[in-house]
């Protein structure tokens, strides 16, 4: 009866985890393309400002991770659009993840090798 009731409890956290566990999609560019046309979207770049300025992808909202308020910043967005988040090379943009995982976004998307490699491929960047 002991083993049963800590199958039980055992099981119960299992589910628990899944069901409230959300996870990102890594795509590639050509994903992202698609993903632009198919649904509205919200395209973050988490690098910092000056980063940004020297450019970014088109349509790119800036909220730096570093920044004292990134986490207001990233509650202000629309949870129900899902997001698209971008940076450097992918690290950054990869720590955010588990930050925007904690809140109700519908759909969390990060962007495979960040503007690095959006770039390296040949793609439009503005200033």
């Amino acid at each position: 009866m002991k083993n049963i009731f800590l199958i039980w409890i055992l099981c119960c956290g299992i589910l628990f985890n899944c069901i409230k566990l959300k996870t990102s999609v890594l795509i590639s560019a050509e994903q992202m393309l698609e993903l632009v046309k198919l649904e509205e979207v919200q395209l973050i770049d988490v690098r910092t400002s000056a980063e940004f300025a020297d450019g970014h992808i088109e349509n790119a909202k800036n909220i730096d991770f570093y920044s004292a308020n990134f986490d207001l910043q990233i509650d202000a967005l629309d949870k129900s659009i899902p997001v698209i988040l971008y940076c450097k090379s992918g690290r950054r943009s990869a720590k955010c993840i588990s930050r925007l995982n904690t809140k109700d976004f519908k759909a969390i998307y990060d962007l495979q090798g960040g503007i690095s490699l959006w770039e390296f491929e040949g793609r439009q960047i503005y200033n």
